[in-house]
């Protein structure tokens, strides 16, 4: 199995790992804290086929759901989790975070969700694993090793313009005494700065929203007067910092979704003609 493109990419901010064919991604940064059981999912190694191929985990793009309960299976099975237990989030570019409890196990995948429009999702119950989506934005991973609690957010551009990771980090200190400066944080991968090109409107958004000595930092200049190159990564960096997380805990992985089309699936390389990758994250 070919793993240049990771241990190239980013070989000490990610870790390839297999289990049979499946093929996932885990931050050594998070899995050092001792507490957690995660991935970042890739294409390969499930049972979907055609666009969705092979390792699907959205039921909302047409897949045969029961190829995307196999994908789960295999996928739970490889990170040694529960999934009956697992918990979906219903991301629609919000903010909004959710405090996930025993009571909630199960939902989106066995049971349904009584909730809509949450794009973050934190819990402090052992064995629940928290499920968020990918095809380009950005997978924010929170731990708390002190206070035994954990965060998984989804973030694009308009998730991380109105900073989706303090929002998740406050609302770990919120529910559970988080305190800013014993969390890890991992950025996952997610489009880079070359690929992602934005127009005026969405640069001005940026410019109000981060003060102006970054936006060098966060901003280049696009293939056009009115068009810009959007660093969602060090936006998110950017954030977790101004939150309190101290730089040594920030783990950002410079690996590309739209880079690397036959292993993850990326919005920007295919359109609507895909599946959906995933972030897992479970407290032991």
């Amino acid at each position: 199995m070919k793993t240049e493109w990771i241990t190239a990419s980013d070989s000490d901010e990610l870790e390839v790992k297999h289990k049979g064919q499946l093929l996932y991604l885990s931050f050594p940064a998070l899995e050092a804290t001792g507490i957690v059981k995660h991935a970042f999912s890739t294409r390969i190694g499930g049972v979907s086929q055609g666009k969705f191929s092979t390792l699907n985990f959205t039921f909302t793009r047409g897949d045969n759901p029961d190829h995307v309960m196999e994908n789960y299976r295999r996928m739970a099975e490889a990170i040694d989790v529960d999934r009956n237990r697992m918990v979906l989030s219903w991301q629609t570019h919000t903010t909004n975070v959710r405090r996930i409890t025993e009571e909630d196990a199960g939902k989106g995948i066995f049971k349904d969700r009584d909730y809509q429009d949450i794009d973050g999702l934190i819990t402090d119950v052992p064995g629940i694993t928290l499920v968020t989506f990918y095809a380009d934005c950005v997978p924010l991973y929170l731990v708390d090793p002190v206070h035994k609690a954990i965060g998984l957010s989804h973030s694009g551009w308009r998730g991380t313009v109105n900073r989706m990771g303090k929002v998740t980090a406050d609302a770990m200190k919120e529910a559970y005494g988080s305190r800013p400066e014993d969390l890890i944080a991992a950025i996952g991968p997610s489009i880079c700065r070359s690929c992602y090109e934005i127009g005026s409107e969405t640069a001005d958004e940026f410019k109000q929203n981060f003060p102006k000595e970054q936006w060098n930092e966060i901003l280049s200049p696009g293939s056009k007067p009115d068009k810009y190159q959007l660093d969602l990564w060090k936006a998110n960096e950017i954030i977790f910092r101004e939150a309190g997380i101290k730089d040594e805990n920030i783990h950002v992985t410079n690996l590309c979704t739209r880079c690397n089309p036959d292993l993850l699936f990326s919005h920007r390389k295919a359109g609507n003609e895909r599946g959906n990758l995933a972030a897992f994250l479970c407290l032991k």
